[in-house]
């Protein structure tokens, strides 16, 4: 049905609380909070009237380079903006819940793994019904909004997983970070870096979407799919950590890890290796050691397939259609190349079209691994998987926490979560 047309419901409730988890495992650490209530979509102001803009960014207030954003690209559209700021969890249900209640905000920003939840319950519109061009943006971010062939928004920018490394451990270590390609080059740098006594590598494994965030650069790196958990393929990548743990390469606290604790391991300065996110860089100048970063590496080598963070902005669905020629001009402007610099760099994000990030990278050269580690990711909800995802996904961590363990094999441990998930997603 057209996106006015009254007989479009919204459903799915359960599927977006579940899914909502999903968006914290890649965004960076932020503060609970919300911004002042919303006016509501239909509520009229001087001029163009009001619209409304709900986004993830609760920490940014009206001084922020971001909400001067909003003010500006409201401006230029003849409207004044209503902004209102929301964690990423309670944000989902409020759009569920609005869309429900026929009260939805004129412009959405969420977490690219809830897009397809949304677009699936109906509460949102195509970017083809709202005419948005997304020709520029790189079709690997682009996928994380797209659900049966239709893309239900604009990704604002993407942050994924590289590793971090201490440079001083490894030269004790006599390691070159340059010679980690794969899998094998790794082990070996593990291996000689715990015997100079110190820690080979940090990351998180917590039975949550951190874990399998975490754990995807090497599941998809290695040649898997996620629909189908128990290939040799997954299973060597859950083996890779298993292997690593009980060799004493990575610590057992990983099992327990999230993001951020993994990181507080890090900047002890006693790993040679920490998986983290763009987010981290502030952090990591703050570490009072000399580091580096390079892409995970896949089984075989080249950069794995990280996957991507960051959120997509989109047009919900409104009873009153003629509201839909201004939300896209809105869009248009938060979206746009001559925008994008500023929204991505006060986000910390990469930006989701070439020509941004070769500007990212000559103001800021450290930038190069994260644009590389960018082209190479893909949304966790991509290959048209949308709401199976985290379907997938908790029985994927579980079986990982069991191999980590050690209560069950790698083989058995994966072949349980294949049965779970395919029972899950039938």
């Amino acid at each position: 049905m057209r996106p006015g047309s009254s007989g479009r419901r919204v459903a799915g409730m359960g599927a977006a609380v579940l899914v909502a988890a999903t968006g914290l495992a890649a965004c960076s650490s932020q503060p609970d909070g919300a911004g002042a209530p919303s006016a509501g979509a239909g509520q009229s102001a001087a001029g163009g009237g009001t619209y409304t803009i709900w986004d993830p960014y609760p920490q940014y207030d009206k001084s922020s380079d971001w909400v001067k954003l909003l003010d500006t690209c409201g401006t230029q559209a003849g409207v004044t903006v209503e902004r209102t700021g929301y964690d990423t969890t309670d944000l989902t249900n409020k759009a569920l819940l609005a869309a429900q209640q026929g009260n939805s905000p004129d412009v959405l920003i969420v977490d690219n793994p809830v897009v397809s939840t949304l677009a699936e319950a109906g509460v949102l519109t195509t970017t083809e019904e709202n005419k948005l061009d997304v020709t520029s943006i790189a079709p690997n971010l682009l996928a994380a909004g797209q659900l049966g062939g239709k893309t239900y928004g604009i990704p604002i920018g993407a942050n994924t997983l590289a590793l971090y490394y201490n440079k001083e451990v490894l030269k004790k270590a006599g390691v070159d970070a340059d010679s980690v390609k794969d899998w094998a080059s790794l082990t070996a740098a593990l291996e000689k870096v715990k015997a100079a006594g110190k820690k080979g590598i940090t990351f998180s494994a917590i039975g949550t979407e951190e874990g399998s965030f975490q754990f995807l650069p090497w599941f998809w790196g290695s040649g898997a799919n996620l629909t189908k958990l128990d290939s040799p393929e997954g299973v060597a990548s859950v083996a890779l950590w298993a292997d690593w743990l009980k060799k004493g390469y990575a610590p057992n606290s990983v099992i327990n890890n999230t993001q951020t604790t993994s990181w507080q391991e890090f900047a002890t300065g006693d790993f040679a290796f920490g998986e983290n996110g763009t987010w981290q860089l502030a952090n990591a100048k703050k570490t009072g050691f000399d580091y580096g970063i390079i892409p995970i590496p896949a089984k075989d080598g080249g950069t794995a397939p990280a996957p991507t963070g960051g959120e997509f902005v989109s047009i919900p669905v409104q009873s009153d259609t003629a509201r839909y020629a201004t939300s896209q001009k809105l869009v248009s402007c938060l979206t746009s190349t001559d925008n994008s610099l500023t929204t991505t760099t006060t986000l910390s994000y990469i930006a989701p079209t070439e020509a941004v990030q070769t500007k990212q990278v000559e103001q800021n050269a450290e930038l190069k691994v994260w644009v590389e580690a960018v082209k190479a990711a893909k949304g966790r909800t991509s290959d048209n998987l949308g709401t199976k995802y985290p379907k997938i996904s908790e029985p994927m961590w579980g079986a990982v926490q069991a191999a980590l363990s050690g209560s069950t094999a790698p083989q058995e441990a994966m072949a349980a979560a294949q049965s779970t998930a395919a029972s899950a997603t039938q």
